[in-house]
């Protein structure tokens, strides 16, 4: 190419390794919606999302500060909307004291650093979602990776540690095969041993226990001083951002010391109003939650019904493992034939071999919903080969 050292093109590796995922059935890619299809596919799970409440909260916050937060939160990006939410998210989880970010992929990022450091050991479990993983190893710390939902593995690594400080950091409900942590077993073995239990909430958020508190709350954890939770607003509350809730001295930190907080814009006002729009429709509604959870069950009953191996969600995702790439791309290919989009997570989202569909129930779906996806099922089972039953 003109310009360029003759033989180093420094795209042709991307171009390359791009080929080499196409062959593997690797590629993905964008796909504006809406597209026609019924959704069973994203993190809506409450169905708020196209809620007139919600959108009213948004726009009154719009109209009132604006779209954008203007600054990080140190600096200008605080509304008395962020203060509120803060409490707010703070109160409907048990939690001491509450802070939102831009993300929950930021959140995570700032509650594991700050809490971390070189002086800590961080356990994280096998399977922990990326943001985890990413906060890990920007830690500073040693880390120890446990078997997944493996507490005495997680109690082991922290009675052998040499380090002064150590966090054990979980997802709640897990993103991919959506079971529950084993978090009373967790904390147990923080609480023996002087460390922190750090908890995504982000899939059990508005799912998992009375009214949708989350999987700490159920646990009877909620408010405990060494539990600190992690969220998003974008799954469940319909809005955009997350949040780190814990005792004060935990926000404190946050607050001076938590990069991601400290040096990123804060979240856009409409966001900040929608997400409390959500909390009232909770506190509305507390049988939401659950009517999402029954979904996900008969979700669940259908894939096993069909013979695919699937299984029991404790929250509202519910994954159909399918082995190689291509199977799943072929399966969430005909899901599209019936009128359903559904996940399609491949490697490096899931490890080799388990690549899967991943449906995800929402509170609001009807039974011509599920009658279309038992004959998407009934069809993948017998055109993949991947039925069990005999």
């Amino acid at each position: 190419m003109p310009g360029m050292t003759a033989g180093r093109d420094p795209l042709a590796r991307l171009r390359d390794a791009a080929g080499r995922r196409a062959a593997a059935g690797l590629r993905r890619s964008l796909r504006p919606r809406p597209d026609g299809l019924t959704d069973l596919a994203s993190n809506d799970y409450l169905g708020l999302a196209g809620d007139p409440r919600l959108v009213e909260g948004a726009v009154a916050a719009a109209r009132e500060w604006g779209t954008g937060s203007t600054g990080s939160r140190l600096v200008t990006g605080t509304t008395e909307l962020h203060a509120e939410l803060d409490r707010r998210l703070a109160a409907f989880t048990g939690s001491a004291a509450g802070l939102v970010f831009s993300s929950g992929f930021l959140a995570n990022l700032g509650a594991v650093t700050a809490l971390a450091g070189p002086d800590a050991l961080v356990v994280s479990d096998q399977v922990n979602h990326a943001s985890i993983v990413d906060a890990c190893r920007l830690s500073r710390s040693r880390v120890v990776i446990v078997p997944h939902g493996d507490a005495a593995a997680a109690e082991r690594a922290l009675a052998e540690r040499e380090e002064d400080h150590a966090l054990v950091v979980t997802d709640a409900v897990f993103s991919v095969d959506g079971d529950l942590a084993p978090l009373g077993a967790l904390h147990a073995a923080v609480r023996s041993h002087g460390a922190l239990l750090v908890v995504d909430e982000a899939h059990a958020l508005g799912v998992v226990g009375d009214g949708g508190r989350g999987a700490a709350h159920a646990a009877g954890l909620a408010g405990e001083p060494d539990v600190v939770l992690t969220l998003t607003l974008s799954k469940s509350l319909a809005s955009q951002g997350g949040a780190v809730l814990g005792a004060p001295e935990v926000i404190d930190t946050l607050v001076d010391t938590g990069r991601s907080f400290i040096f990123d814009t804060g979240l856009n006002p409409p966001a900040a109003g929608a997400a409390l729009a959500a909390l009232d429709v909770l506190r509305s509604d507390p049988d939401l939650p659950g009517r999402a959870r029954e979904r996900a069950l008969a979700i669940s009953n259908l894939a096993a019904g069909s013979g695919l191996e699937t299984a029991r969600p404790a929250a509202a995702v519910v994954p159909v493992f399918l082995g190689e790439p291509q199977a799943a791309v072929r399966a969430a290919g005909i899901c599209a034939e019936h009128g359903l989009r559904v996940g399609c997570f491949r490697p490096p989202s899931v490890p080799k071999g388990r690549a899967c569909l991943r449906l995800t129930a929402r509170a609001t779906l009807d039974e011509s919903d599920l009658t279309r996806l038992r004959a998407a099922l009934a069809e993948i089972a017998s055109s993949t080969g991947r039925s069990l039953h005999p």
